[in-house]
């Protein structure tokens, strides 16, 4: 569920998404995200995962992302990413919640 790491807030968040990035030198590429979780900071936001080209875990500033693919769904967002980004991350805490309640109620009050 969301966690606090020092001064970053960590949201769960689910999805597979093509992101065209623009690195820290000015390069472009499209990269493959499976997300993992969204990482709100001061004055940051990272969206963390595994990078599906490279094979392992990467975060991608919000503010860097030029245009975001799900890949799921197919929806395209080219503005307002990080707001997109935020929904999607409280849309996933919400499911996970509700499944925790779910299985809550399945097992029933334990024996101690």
């Amino acid at each position: 569920m969301e966690r606090q790491e020092g001064a970053w807030r960590v949201l769960p968040i689910e999805g597979r998404f093509e992101l065209v990035y623009e690195d820290g030198n000015g390069a472009w590429s499209v990269r493959r995200l499976q997300a993992h979780e969204l990482k709100i900071g001061p004055g940051r936001v990272l969206v963390g995962g595994t990078d599906r080209d490279r094979d392992g875990y990467r975060g991608f500033r919000a503010d860097r992302i030029h245009r975001l693919t799900d890949r799921d769904s197919g929806e395209r967002v080219e503005r307002n990413i990080l707001d997109w980004l935020t929904r999607r991350a409280y849309r996933t805490r919400q499911a996970r919640a509700a499944a925790l309640r779910r299985e809550a109620r399945r097992n029933g009050p334990r024996a101690a």
